[in-house]
C-alpha cells in the first residue's frame, strides 16, 4: 500500500519553477512533435500540458516501460491512490508540485485519469483486439482521456458557444476525444512492427481476416498487396478521427486553436509518410522531417484563423 506523507508540502518536493522545467525537459526530449505544438500556446497552457504530458507518459512507461514486467494489477492500484493524492492537493515526487498546481488553476476531472489507468490495465493482459470497437475503447482509455485532460486548460470559447444563431452548437469534448484517438491509431499503424516484436497485435482481428491477412504474416513483416489494402483501410479509418477531431477546434478558445491545428496537421502528417514509404512500418520509421514541419505551421495558423 502506498504510504502518503502526512500533509506534504509542495517547497519540500521542488520549488515550482523547477518542477515546470522538468516537465518541460521531459516532453521535449521524449514527444518532439507534440512539444513544437505546445510551444505555440501561451506560457501558462503549455506549462500545464507540460505536466499533464508527464504524467500520461509515467503512466504509459508502467506497462511499456523498461520495468514494464515488474508492473502488476497492485502496481496499478498503487498509481490511483498516487493520484488521488494529487487531486486532493498532496503531491508526491518533484513533478507532482507541476501537476498538483495545474489541477489548482484549470478545472479537470480526475476521471479522464482513472480511465487511463484502467488502458493499461487492458495492456497487461490482452495483446490482440478481435474487433474495432474493442481497440477503439482501448483508444479512448490511453489517448481520448488525453483529449477530455487538455481541454479546460486550453478552454473553450463561450462566445462562440451562447452566439443566438448557433444552437446545437457543443462543448470540443468529443471532438477532443476524436483527436487522441486518431492520434492513437497513428501510434498503432506507426509501431506496428514494433509492437509485433514484443508479440502484441493492436490491429482488429476482424480486419486482418477481411484482407485475409494472418497473424504469422504480420509477426513475419510481410509486406504484399494484402498487407498495403489493410494498411489502406486502416489509415482511411483514422483520418476520419482527425476528420472529425477538426469540427472542434473553432470551439477552443482563440489562442489554443493554431496550437492544436497544428498538432492534428503534424501527427497526420504520419500517415501520409506511411503511404510513401509503401506500408512498410515493419523495416521503416515513419516520422514528418523537420522541415515538412515547418511547412505545415503555416497552414495550421490560417486554418486557426477562418475555420
Amino acid at each position: 500500500m502506498l504510504q502518503l506523507p502526512e500533509s506534504p508540502r509542495i517547497t519540500t518536493l521542488a520549488p515550482l519553477e523547477d518542477a515546470y522545467e522538468l516537465c518541460r525537459q521531459i516532453t521535449a526530449e521524449y514527444s518532439k512533435t507534440f512539444y513544437l505544438g505546445t510551444l505555440l500556446m501561451p506560457e501558462e497552457k503549455r506549462r500545464a500540458i507540460w505536466a499533464i504530458y508527464v504524467w500520461c507518459r509515467r503512466t504509459d512507461e508502467l506497462v511499456d516501460g523498461p520495468k514494464a514486467e515488474q508492473t502488476t494489477d497492485s502496481t496499478l492500484d498503487q498509481w490511483e491512490q498516487h493520484l488521488e493524492s494529487l487531486f486532493a492537493g498532496h503531491p508526491i515526487e518533484a513533478v507532482d508540485v507541476a501537476l498538483v498546481d495545474t489541477l489548482e488553476r484549470f478545472p479537470i476531472g480526475i476521471q479522464p485519469f482513472r480511465d487511463m489507468i484502467a488502458g493499461q490495465r487492458m495492456d497487461l493482459y490482452r495483446s490482440r483486439y478481435e474487433t474495432f470497437d474493442e481497440l477503439k475503447l482501448y483508444c479512448y482509455r490511453v489517448a481520448g482521456t488525453v483529449g477530455l485532460m487538455t481541454t479546460p486548460v486550453m478552454g473553450v470559447d463561450h462566445s462562440c458557444l451562447s452566439a443566438p444563431w448557433i444552437q446545437a452548437v457543443h462543448s470540443p469534448e468529443p471532438e477532443a476525444v476524436a483527436l487522441g484517438i486518431a492520434n492513437q491509431l497513428t501510434n498503432i499503424l506507426r509501431d506496428v512492427g514494433e509492437d509485433a516484436r514484443r508479440g502484441r497485435i493492436y490491429l482488429p482481428l476482424e480486419d486482418l481476416e477481411r484482407f485475409q491477412y494472418s497473424e504469422k504474416d504480420l509477426l513475419n513483416g510481410v509486406v504484399d498487396e494484402r498487407w498495403c489494402r489493410l494498411m489502406q483501410f486502416q489509415i482511411t479509418r483514422a483520418r476520419r478521427f482527425f476528420t472529425e477531431a477538426e469540427q472542434g477546434i473553432s470551439l477552443l478558445s482563440p489562442d489554443a486553436r493554431f496550437p492544436v491545428w497544428a498538432a492534428l496537421m503534424l501527427y497526420r502528417g504520419i500517415l501520409d509518410i506511411i503511404e510513401k514509404n509503401q506500408y512498410d512500418v515493419f523495416h521503416k520509421r515513419a516520422y514528418v522531417p523537420g522541415w515538412q514541419k515547418l511547412f505545415y505551421l503555416p497552414l495550421a495558423k490560417v486554418r486557426s484563423e477562418v475555420l
